[in-house]
């Protein structure tokens, strides 16, 4: 059975754009302290869902990358929101310093598999590693430097993310590169082969072959 959908690239980049720009506003000082918990409250209502959202169709869309990284990203927009909302304004945490290193570690595992064919998404993932990294070391230091450079990162994050967004977008609709996304490889043959080509591998995939 068939079932063709959207690609939910463009939602998650769009997502991570918006909660990328609005912890940057915080970060460098451009929304007053006061602000952390409606901030919080953006992560946990729009940006963790619509990004949680977009690695279930990932998954859905057999793309364990885009799945994986976007379900990662998701989780700590969930965590950062829950953690602000829950402490005094203005305090740091070391508890959240170290998940959020540890994501940044951890998202090169999706970084690693989306370079072999879609080095655009890769590439914001590595923004999103490296910008989940600077708030790790600002929450364990307490640093304003770090935040700041946390926040400027964010603010080159989003604009990155915004671009992807509206690549894949287009790409999606037009269905054929039109603005430069990177493919190659696996990734170029899933936009450019043949149905055959796509299903050649299938019984080998999750849901199909009998263990995981």
């Amino acid at each position: 059975m068939l079932r063709p959908i959207g690609s939910p690239l463009p939602l998650g980049f769009i997502a991570l754009g918006a909660g990328s720009i609005t912890l940057s506003g915080l970060q460098i000082g451009w929304l007053p302290t006061i602000d952390s918990h409606q901030v919080a409250l953006v992560l946990l209502a729009f940006v963790a869902p619509l990004q949680l959202l977009s690695a279930v169709f990932g998954f859905l869309a057999r793309d364990s990358v885009g799945g994986t990284g976007m379900g990662i990203l998701a989780g700590s927009w969930l965590v950062i929101g829950t953690v602000t909302i829950t402490s005094p304004t203005g305090s740091t945490t070391r508890v959240l310093g170290l998940v959020l290193c540890f994501v940044s570690v951890g998202l090169l595992v999706p970084i690693v598999a989306a370079s072999l064919g879609k080095i655009l998404a890769a590439l914001v993932m590595l923004g999103a590693a490296v910008r989940f990294g600077l708030t790790g070391i600002t929450e364990i230091t307490g640093s304003l430097s770090w935040g700041h450079a946390s926040g400027w990162w964010g603010f080159g994050l989003a604009l990155l993310a915004l671009y992807a967004a509206f690549a894949f977008e287009i790409e999606d609709t037009r269905r054929r590169t039109v603005l430069p996304t990177g493919r190659h490889g696996a990734g170029l043959a899933a936009l450019t082969g043949t149905l055959s080509d796509n299903l050649e591998r299938v019984v080998h995939e999750a849901g199909v072959r009998e263990q995981l």
